[in-house]
């Protein structure tokens, strides 16, 4: 998946320049807590593009279910007595925003780690990185998670991280799971991928059509003008090539728009395809004007399903959100939730430990061979050191379709979801 998320949202990054260069105060929220009998809080810091150029809550998901989390556990009186402080920052989308950040929580508020860090461009990580600060369960939109040590991303990484360049010599890998999926399982043999006429629209495009390729597919892209798309256009060619399945390198409102065109054309397809980042309860206003297109709507990604309320980890994430609250779901909440309790567990596997526990032994858990499932929300993440990268890959695959009434309904097991696929190398 991360070959996914940093695809999309190399798109956003391309108009977070020119963000300003000074944090104003409000950027800095911090959640103080009283002393608890157990000793001093346990500092933690997370770092959000909560007002990011790309739209005011695109971003903030995982830092929503990593407070939630953490104000779960200290309900329930914190880790061993010691309850969790935690301190968030909103970097505003920009480098800039995001060195202040790192400053403000790695050396002015010496928080132990971070959690759940989603950052439109995070500039900062070579100075959490070398401040050996553990940054846990991170969204992976940019290369920084397959670059440097005492990083780890939700999705885990092969990479060797020994932060002289992403990956392997500047190559990430991706694999083709997602397409593979879609042709066992819908018999898809024509593939549309639209794009925007912008380079990193264009470029995770390119990406998407060599693995659909890979997997046998009869590919026909579609690129329209950033500023004056013509998905009407693109709807038509859709109709007249009889595509089965449509992919995108777009955003939410692209999706939306292209969506209103297909319904306009009388275009049907088995599957309009999106991603971790709009899978959410919003769908019925995001494609209010498009019914046709709604009912057709998969999404995939790494962990489970958020509407999935038969398993009990989920009915655990969702009680807690709507005490605080919330309103709407999403995934990226979820993986949020995951991530602090990723966190939480590391960090209580040191209890023993001489003073409590240090970052050293965190990473000692965060490390170890034993894939990390948070309770059976993600699909088991590991985190190795390959001097090379593999060819082929046994990747699984956590697919929802949309149903209105129901919401999203999982598509077979995420754990069962697997193939052996290619891993193909593209440089981010």
């Amino acid at each position: 998946m991360a070959l996914l998320v940093a695809g999309l949202t190399g798109l956003a990054a391309l108009t977070a320049a020119g963000c300003g260069s000074r944090l104003p105060e409000r950027a800095f929220e911090t959640r103080p807590t009283a002393n608890p009998s157990g000793g001093e809080p346990l500092r933690v810091g997370i770092i959000t593009s909560a007002t990011s150029p790309v739209g005011g809550d695109t971003f903030t998901g995982p830092r929503d279910g990593a407070l939630a989390y953490f104000a779960a556990l200290n309900a329930r009186g914190g880790l061993d007595g010691r309850r969790i402080e935690v301190l968030t920052c909103d970097d505003g989308g920009s480098g800039v925003g995001n060195n202040a950040c790192v400053h403000r929580l790695v050396d002015e508020r010496k928080v132990f780690a971070l959690v759940a860090t989603t950052a439109l461009d995070y500039a900062g990580a070579p100075r959490v990185s070398a401040a050996g600060v553990p940054d846990i369960g991170g969204q992976p939109l940019t290369p920084a998670y397959d670059t440097y040590p005492h990083l780890y991303g939700i999705y885990g990484s092969s990479a060797p991280r020994t932060g002289k360049a992403p990956g392997w010599n500047g190559v990430l890998y991706g694999g083709t799971e997602v397409y593979r999926w879609f042709r066992s399982h819908l018999g898809a043999r024509t593939a549309a991928v639209v794009s925007y006429n912008q380079a990193a629209s264009a470029g995770y495009a390119r990406l998407i059509a060599d693995g659909l390729r890979a997997e046998g597919y009869r590919v026909v892209d579609e690129q329209v003008d950033f500023v004056l798309p013509n998905f009407r256009a693109v709807a038509a060619d859709l109709r007249a090539q009889k595509v089965d399945v449509v992919f995108d390198a777009m955003d939410t409102h692209g999706n939306a728009r292209l969506c209103e065109a297909m319904q306009a054309s009388g275009v049907r397809v088995a599957a309009k395809v999106t991603n971790v980042q709009n899978w959410s309860s919003t769908v019925p206003r995001d494609y209010a004007g498009s019914p046709a297109c709604r009912a057709a709507l998969y999404v995939t990604g790494s962990s489970r399903n958020y509407d999935d309320q038969d398993f009990p980890a989920v009915r655990e994430f969702r009680d807690a959100m709507r005490q605080r609250g919330q309103r709407t779901l999403s995934q990226w909440q979820l993986e949020g939730w995951a991530a602090a309790m990723w966190f939480t567990d590391a960090a209580r596997s040191c209890l023993g430990e001489p003073g409590g526990p240090t970052r050293a032994c965190v990473e000692r858990y965060v490390n170890r061979a034993e894939p990390y499932t948070a309770r059976g929300l993600l699909l088991p993440v590991r985190f190795e050191h390959l001097a090379e990268p593999p060819k082929f890959h046994d990747n699984c695959l956590s697919v929802a379709r949309w149903h209105d009434g129901s919401g999203w309904i999982a598509q077979g097991d995420m754990n069962k979801n697997c193939a052996s696929v290619p891993q193909l190398g593209y440089r981010p």
